[in-house]
């Protein structure tokens, strides 16, 4: 928006930094914030996330550290009370301004099969295989764009702006779709009234359906928005959570163990093993005022794979920092190969993809190149941290652009298959299994038989 205005802006995220030398302006992801550059105003969006229980303490830190003369928090009601607190807390004063929405959104009144979409409407689903799943029944009839959380921010803004130029008819995504787009969106659809939040599977917040159902009907683009669902029974759950007041956030807010943290608990416990030092971290530190330690599992996850190896206490810890989706297993062959070399004081060479075809035609073919593009995402940051060690950053950022317009080709072509692993047979995309049902239950009957062939043997002999 403010390039648009012919604004001279920087951008810094943990993937990239474009620097514009006469910037007046940074943009910056919350855990980017950089608290040794003091300015006039700074200004924290979706000031609602402090509650976030994973990031939730990047916007606490933001709040308490960013070095400007003034602060302007924007978000939604229900982290009023918690913010007022807070700066109750710091002795800084808070000057509170409340702003109505300036157009209607309406609940509809029956839900919105798949048939009777419209052009202009917006799904919400919360998994990529729902979403890639909704995208299939979709392509038949509509242009269809798509945004989750695999995809990088290039090809996100990408799909976003096909849709909001008219290029494609209808939107499905993620719950992403909520943070940072401006989209004219008509009416947006719930496809469920459920997620699985990374612990379980449960109902909407309140929160996240008004966050999420703000999306439509936005002012200057549409002057009334609707919302609803697919089926009788989210609408039902939907409409209830979006006439549901919001229920103020509640103290206290999380701090992450900081690099001080963790070299001061390793000195008092004589340690330079990250796992203990971070758990002693989440179960004995308390701290002045209204702070909690955050959670702190995906560290500890990656902690587990860094005190394998010989490394200062301080890598340690930026590695543990680092965005790295183990639950992939490419990522994490990926990592220990780069630990390996950090161990080894080497050079850590960028490896770019061979030659990639038009678009992907298998679901397996996408998800190896949303890898790829992760990974780059990682060498990025680690170049940040180990500029020495890190060198093909250029090499890393060119092949972004080839795997990213991969994957933008391969969204469009809207013929993305979903195969059995065994005999190759097209599965639908919501179909929750690497496997079909007939493959599933020969290989079930082949054990048994082996089984059985086992148990004969052993009483023969």
């Amino acid at each position: 928006t403010l390039k648009a205005k012919e604004v001279n802006i920087s951008l810094i995220t943990g993937e990239e930094e474009i620097i514009d030398e006469d910037s007046t302006h940074i943009s910056s992801t919350i855990e980017m914030m950089n608290s040794s550059i003091e300015v006039d105003v700074a200004v924290i969006d979706e000031i609602q996330m402090i509650n976030d229980r994973d990031r939730g303490w990047a916007w606490a830190n933001a709040l308490i550290g960013v070095p400007a003369k003034r602060v302007i928090l924007t978000g939604s009601a229900d982290a009023l009370d918690a913010v007022t607190k807070l700066c109750e807390y710091l002795e800084e004063p808070l000057e509170v301004i409340h702003f109505e929405r300036k157009n209607e959104l309406k609940v509809l009144t029956n839900p919105t099969p798949i048939k009777s979409i419209e052009k202009g409407t917006a799904i919400v689903d919360f998994s990529r295989r729902d979403v890639l799943g909704l995208k299939q029944q979709l392509s038949s009839r509509y242009d269809v764009s798509v945004v989750y959380g695999n995809l990088s921010p290039e090809v996100r803004r990408e799909e976003a702006r096909r849709f909001r130029e008219g290029k494609s008819d209808i939107l499905v995504a993620t719950d992403a779709i909520a943070m940072g787009l401006n989209l004219p969106i008509k009416t947006l659809l719930f496809s469920k009234d459920n997620k699985f939040d990374g612990l379980r599977r449960r109902e909407l917040l309140p929160t996240e359906v008004a966050q999420i159902s703000g999306r439509a009907g936005r002012y200057g683009l549409e002057e009334v928005g609707y919302i609803g669902a697919l089926d009788k029974k989210s609408l039902e759950t939907i409409s209830s959570k979006f006439y549901t007041p919001l229920t103020p956030i509640k103290l206290p807010f999380s701090v992450m163990a900081s690099l001080e943290h963790v070299m001061l608990i390793g000195e008092i416990l004589e340690t330079t093993n990250l796992s203990i030092i971070l758990n002693f971290f989440a179960d004995n530190m308390e701290f002045e005022g209204p702070f909690v330690a955050a959670n702190i599992d995906s560290m500890l996850e990656i902690a587990s794979i860094v005190s394998e190896y010989d490394l200062d206490l301080k890598t340690r810890y930026y590695l543990a920092c680092a965005p790295a989706s183990i639950s992939s297993p490419y990522i994490e062959s990926v990592f220990h190969r780069y630990i390996r070399q950090l161990e080894a004081q080497q050079s850590v060479k960028y490896i770019p993809p061979r030659d990639l075809p038009k678009y992907a035609q298998t679901n397996e073919m996408m998800l190896n190149a949303e890898d790829r593009v992760r990974e780059i995402s990682l060498y990025l940051w680690l170049s940040f941290k180990f500029p020495d060690f890190f060198p093909d950053t250029d090499k890393a950022i060119e092949a972004r652009v080839r795997l990213n317009s991969f994957i933008e080709s391969s969204l469009k072509q809207g013929n993305l298959v979903k195969q059995c692993s065994r005999c190759g047979k097209v599965l639908d995309f919501t179909y929750r299994f690497s496997i079909c049902d007939s493959c599933f239950v020969k290989g079930r009957r082949g054990n048994r038989e082996r089984n059985s062939r086992g148990r004969t043997h052993n009483r023969h002999r």
